[in-house]
């Protein structure tokens, strides 16, 4: 039969030009495409043999070769699968979404036979057609199983509209995908370490092995048999190896009893690089409804490397151990983006480039089947193994936090995973939320928190004085993020959650205070000469110091205010504390005593800045004015010499 030309389908006229030029962000892809379009046919083989058996003939060693020749400037993907007649290639060349995939699985379904569904990748059949991207023309060879070696077809297109059908021969079953690079991909989809690398970032798993051709010349051997005694080099002839380029080791396809600690490990140290073995695998294949397999790593340490505030997060999207997704966010919540490894499901919806997940019902539930498999294996690990989840939580936990805020619903379980320091803990060590619950007194209605930059300043603040004296345990939050998930940790399992630093906190602990009684004029004195405090007032949450500064009632923590001071969010109203003083202690009767003796005394006023200053520091913040402060101490100083 003669050679025929044939036009596009107007549909296709249409996209190829989309499909080739905007479709797919990644030129890579290209061959990920042919690939998984070969993996197909091998699979539609398989399938259609079990009914036809004599399809396979006497080629039952299913493969995918690939061919870079550098010399014709040709990538050749190669397949030993169901192949195609002369109306299937023009049929399915020639129309966009005619790849046979779809087509088949219907015919599939209506024929209502109980057979093994085939595991197919493609859906769209514009995969194809990505060629363009790479090649000014593309070639296709092929032969129909069961067909004779002279019955096969070759198809040509530069993609411009037209393209030409002709009838050929080819020596077995199956189709050869021939790409006529353009000169600006010549150098990297012939190069034989680029092919490598391509397969093994998206088609490692593949279940059908994938081998490449490489052709060598031999260095020549020296004849030393010449005439004369003159030594020639023996021409060397060209040799040709196949070697296989995929692993096909997909550890999730297996029993979790059939892997060993050490296959996981070298695993998750393939895919994320990190050399330490992971404190927990979480390994399972869900049935039902949505079928998918499941093989995550949570890390046992924070590898150096880890981008705190990474944008690119969530696991490996494959489909039938094709890679479809290298970060799949809508998998795992941002604030679990430390787990690594991948999720393998049947089927998905993906926008026609596969590059772009569809959301739908069937991504939801496996997220959510995700994040509680996460959420139990962490349980897991604080309690079966506490050294090992602190570890872990010393480099992850400022991560973790970040779901109270982000995901409303599992807060609590993000906040019953949370550790910290407290008063009533020896100095490094650390409670949770539920031990906090389980010892409280039963007088006691609230979880009492304070924020600071580290767990010795907070020890040491006068705000805990009361709190101390009456044995009550006080949380210490020193991580930046803790003000970020506080206002969505207003309760926990029924409990409020009370900052030490607020104006009323101390209340159910401590005593009533003092009445101002003969305080009263020294503090409506002060109260009109510290312009830097809101308000002066007599404490009850003091028992060895002089003073403390304290936050009024819907004001902005200290702690939270140099935070946004060192982002650089400097531009805003400083909110003013009160100074709150202790009737009992020497320093404020002294200067009670200063000021009944002369109200006009400047010393007073003086001093009781030294006291603000004195406080702001316990507080972990800078005295602005530092040359009043070391006048008044010079002063000070000076007055006591005499």
């Amino acid at each position: 039969m003669a050679t025929e030309t044939l036009e596009f389908k107007t549909e296709l006229k249409q996209l190829l030009h989309l499909i080739t030029h905007s479709l797919y962000s990644n030129k890579k892809i290209v061959l990920r495409e042919l690939v998984s379009n070969a993996s197909d046919a091998i699979h539609k083989l398989r399938f259609d043999s079990l009914d036809r058996g004599e399809l396979l003939g006497d080629d039952k060693d299913f493969k995918i070769v690939i061919t870079p020749d550098e010399a014709s400037g040709t990538l050749t993907i190669s397949d030993n699968g169901i192949g195609m007649s002369r109306q299937g290639v023009i049929e399915n060349l020639g129309t966009v979404a005619r790849s046979g995939t779809k087509a088949f699985l219907e015919k599939v379904r209506e024929a209502g036979e109980n057979k093994s569904r085939p595991d197919l990748i493609g859906q769209f059949g514009v995969g194809f057609y990505s060629s363009y991207m790479i090649a000014d023309k593309v070639e296709v060879l092929s032969r129909q199983a069961g067909d004779p070696a002279d019955a096969a077809t070759r198809w040509v297109s530069d993609g411009q509209g037209e393209f030409t059908v002709e009838k050929a021969s080819r020596a077995g079953r199956g189709t050869d995908v021939i790409l006529h690079l353009k000169d600006s991909e010549k150098k990297e989809f012939t190069s034989p370490f680029e092919i490598r690398e391509i397969v093994r970032q998206f088609s490692d798993f593949l279940e059908t092995p994938i081998y490449m051709v490489e052709t060598k010349v031999p260095e020549a051997d020296e004849d030393e048999s010449a005439e004369g005694g003159e030594k020639k080099e023996a021409p060397a002839e060209p040799v040709r190896t196949e070697t296989q380029i995929n692993t096909q080791k997909a550890l999730w396809l297996r029993s979790k009893s059939e892997v060993t600690e050490e296959e996981y490990a070298g695993f998750h140290q393939q895919i994320t690089h990190d050399p330490t073995k992971p404190a927990r695998v979480i390994h399972y294949a869900a049935e039902g409804r949505h079928e998918y397999k499941v093989l995550l790593f949570v890390p046992a340490e924070r590898p150096f490397w880890f981008d705190m505030s990474e944008r690119e997060h969530g696991p490996r999207l494959y489909i039938q151990r094709v890679l479809i997704m290298e970060h799949c966010k809508e998998l795992l919540p941002r604030y679990l983006r430390f787990v690594s490894g991948l999720v393998d499901c049947s089927d998905l919806p993906l926008n026609i480039s596969r590059e772009i997940l569809q959301h739908n019902d069937t991504l939801e539930a496996i997220r959510k089947d995700l994040v509680k498999e996460v959420f139990k294996s962490l349980r897991d690990l604080r309690e079966s193994d506490l050294p090992g989840f602190q570890k872990f939580y010393k480099g992850f936990g400022t991560v973790l936090k970040e779901g109270v805020r982000e995901d409303w619903e599992n807060r609590e379980k993000v906040a019953e995973l949370q550790l910290y320091h407290s008063l009533n803990t020896p100095a490094g060590e650390q409670t949770t939320l539920d031990r906090y619950i389980a010892a409280m007194p039963e007088e006691q209605k609230d979880i009492y928190y304070i924020t600071g930059d580290s767990e010795a300043m907070l020890r040491a603040s006068p705000k805990l004085e009361a709190y101390r004296a009456k044995g009550r345990d006080v949380l210490f939050m020193t991580d930046a993020v803790d003000e970020y998930i506080l206002p969505s940790l207003t309760t926990y399992k029924g409990k409020s959650l009370r900052s030490v630093d607020s104006e009323k906190a101390a209340e159910d602990v401590a005593s009533p205070p003092a009445e101002p009684g003969d305080f009263a004029p020294l503090l409506e004195h002060l109260k009109k000469s510290l312009g830097e405090v809101s308000d002066v007032r007599l404490s009850s949450r003091l028992v060895d110091s002089p003073a403390c500064l304290v936050t009024p009632a819907g004001g902005m923590s200290g702690h939270l205010e140099r935070l946004l001071d060192r982002m650089g969010q400097s531009d805003r109203p400083k909110t003013k504390r009160i100074l709150e003083l202790n009737a009992t202690h020497p320093a404020v009767a002294a200067l009670r005593k200063m000021f009944e003796s002369d109200s006009s005394d400047a010393r007073v006023v003086d001093n009781a800045r030294l006291l603000v200053d004195q406080a702001t520091l316990a507080d972990g913040a800078l005295v602005e004015d530092l040359a009043g402060m070391a006048k008044r101490l010079g002063d000070l100083i000076a007055r006591d010499a005499r």
